[in-house]
């Protein structure tokens, strides 16, 4: 057996026979990569008949005089056979040396656990520990359990199962958001299909979330786009629509307010405490309404054709479509955008006979309260499941320059700076 490189046909079909599988695992994603300074290799595990048992893409970036290699999602591989494990270790090891890289380091889409929701205990993979063992036997420094986003991708996922009728789904949201959800469509919140034109829209949004240049976007959108894998939305706010909403609000509490008032003066000597907390509770929301009606007001007059609200970008494969990043435009959070433009891209694929939604990383559901709680509640209310998964990995192919790789490192955070 021995490793070498395959072509991009050769690993799309060997993949195909994998079920567990990320974007960030397809020759798409190495070209986008490649854009942002790393160099993709693609390579396999070959036997004496040309069959192809193990593969990889990874992506190799230089670090002053070394190169380092990164599979983010791992390898595609079994992970519970190990004496195929051992081999494609041992084989990759000697290859990646030869090409003079220090070590590569992998988040394999190995399930430790899953949530069947974020309030109840997690039910554990039985074999997890079969894979576990069998990387650490081979060399694989495990760098721990993370609760957040310390690794080289998130440790937890919420992906939600969307092989249901639409009406079924949507009755799977909570409470709470499917009435998020049908004002935020009131308000005349509309979701629409971006074109690669209005991809700085989403990088407005995102820039200081997500550690990447305009130029990655749209690599990421024209390389995935060239076989349809990928789709880019944006919620917008109709002004005028939205006016219409808040008028006909203010008017209908209007009415209830004068009809308070009126039972108050006809009351008026026998008055009682429960007439009187009417009165001022009718009071204060009408304030408040009248507020909401001179913001909607400005709101048209200063964007007559109308407000991006929120965004987001899908990439589909297999029967699963993947969250590949969001955002929202902080100042009109209260508008809920993101709430009915998740739910619209969720009925979409599903009416399309897509099976599986995948939300994207969030942290340990299991601690409370803490800076994520917000992003694990909003990803878990629309009825996901979350995977556990092993974390980082990180296998050494040259231990002398290793060593000399990791003494370098405060050097180049230093140049980093």
């Amino acid at each position: 057996m021995k490793i070498r490189q395959l072509t991009i046909e050769e690993f799309k079909e060997f993949a195909k026979n994998y079920e567990l599988y990320s974007p960030y695992q397809t020759p798409e994603y190495g070209i986008v990569m490649e854009n942002q300074g790393f160099s993709p290799l693609i390579v396999g595990l070959i036997d004496q008949s040309n069959n192809i048992l193990g593969a990889a893409i990874l992506l190799v970036e230089k670090h002053l005089a070394f190169k380092y290699a990164y599979a983010p999602r791992g390898f595609l591989i079994d992970y519970y056979n190990f004496d195929l494990l051992k081999t494609f270790t041992s084989k990759l090891k000697n290859y990646l040396a030869r090409l003079d890289i220090v070590a590569v380091k992998l988040s394999p889409i190995i399930v430790k656990a899953t949530f069947e929701s974020h309030n109840f205990p997690s039910k554990p993979n039985e074999k997890y520990e079969i894979a576990f063992k069998n990387l650490k036997k081979l060399g694989y420094y495990h760098y721990g359990y993370n609760y957040y986003f310390e690794a080289l991708k998130p440790r937890y996922e919420a992906i939600l199962d969307i092989d249901k009728p639409y009406y079924v789904l949507f009755n799977e949201i909570k409470k709470e958001y499917r009435t998020k959800i049908r004002g935020a469509e009131r308000n005349g919140i509309k979701i629409y299909k971006g074109r690669a034109s209005e991809l700085k829209y989403m990088y407005t949004q995102t820039k200081k979330k997500y550690p990447r240049d305009l130029n990655y976007f749209e690599d990421l959108y024209f390389t995935f786009n060239k076989n349809k894998m990928i789709d880019f939305y944006y919620a917008k706010l109709d002004t005028s629509v939205y006016l219409k909403e808040v008028q006909k609000n203010y008017n209908e509490i209007d009415q209830e307010n004068a009809n308070v008032n009126n039972l108050v003066l006809t009351n008026s000597s026998t008055i009682g405490n429960k007439l009187i907390n009417r009165k001022i509770n009718s009071d204060n929301l009408l304030a408040n309404y009248k507020k909401n009606l001179i913001s909607a007001t400005n709101l048209l007059k200063n964007n007559p054709d109308g407000v991006i609200l929120s965004s987001a970008m899908v990439i589909t494969y297999k029967d699963t479509v993947y969250l590949m990043m969001d955002a929202y435009d902080k100042e009109y959070r209260t508008f809920n955008s993101k709430h009915l433009m998740f739910w619209k891209i969720i009925e979409k694929y599903s009416n399309m006979g897509y099976k599986k939604f995948n939300l994207g990383g969030m942290s340990n559901p299991e601690l409370k309260n803490n800076k994520y709680t917000g992003l694990n509640n909003f990803k878990t209310n629309f009825g996901s499941k979350v995977y556990e998964y092993a974390g980082d990995f990180e296998l050494v192919t040259n231990n002398v320059k290793y060593f000399m790789y990791r003494n370098t490192l405060p050097i180049q955070h230093i140049l980093k700076r």
